[in-house]
């Protein structure tokens, strides 16, 4: 049984990123421990750049924050869903703290192998999400994850307009079809 560890990168409860991550755990929770943590609850500053890090034991961040216990979280998981609404073609900037804490060499520790992303935004454009696909695949390859998949809602401005699409049913589904975390070597 997989650990699934779903960051929830909206301030909007019961919003459509808060929807979606729900119905992707609602699948995942069919074969696999899930927790949701939503990072608006989390008080994380974000990273100063100073590479204090570097010299702490343990590889940890300088700052003291609620980054402590989400570093924990992420220890717990071997796989991570990331869910934002998008901003300006970017994610929240709560999930951006969270994400760029990552900096640290502690993440080198952490056992995730598999990353998903769940991603909500109001306009139509089929390029809105093209900048965080980018970046996506470039953390996928850097630091060798599997893909698990993505959930991209377009045109959900609304609280639960996500309901009148498809999002709720590929975010179950992406859940439901997360298969065991392959072993290494097999």
């Amino acid at each position: 049984m997989s650990r699934v560890l779903v960051l929830v990168g909206s301030v909007r409860r019961g919003g459509n990123t808060d929807l979606l991550a729900r119905a992707f755990a609602d699948g995942a929770r069919t074969a696999h421990e899930v927790e949701i943590l939503s990072v608006a609850d989390s008080n994380v500053h974000p990273c100063l750049g100073c590479n204090g890090c570097y010299e702490m034991e343990g590889g940890r961040c300088i700052q003291q924050d609620d980054m402590s216990a989400v570093y924990e979280k992420l220890r717990w998981a071997d796989t991570l869903v990331l869910a934002s609404p998008v901003y300006f073609y970017g994610i929240s900037a709560q999930m951006k703290a969270i994400v760029d804490r990552l900096h640290a060499p502690m993440r080198n520790t952490l056992g995730i192998r598999r990353l998903g992303l769940i991603l909500v935004g109001a306009a139509e454009l089929p390029d809105l999400f093209d900048p965080i696909l980018l970046q996506y695949r470039m953390v996928l390859r850097f630091f060798g994850l599997e893909d698990i998949g993505t959930v991209l809602a377009r045109g959900a401005r609304d609280k639960g307009d996500v309901r009148s699409g498809n999002g709720l049913s590929q975010a179950y589904e992406l859940g439901a079809g997360l298969q065991e975390l392959r072993q290494e070597g097999v």
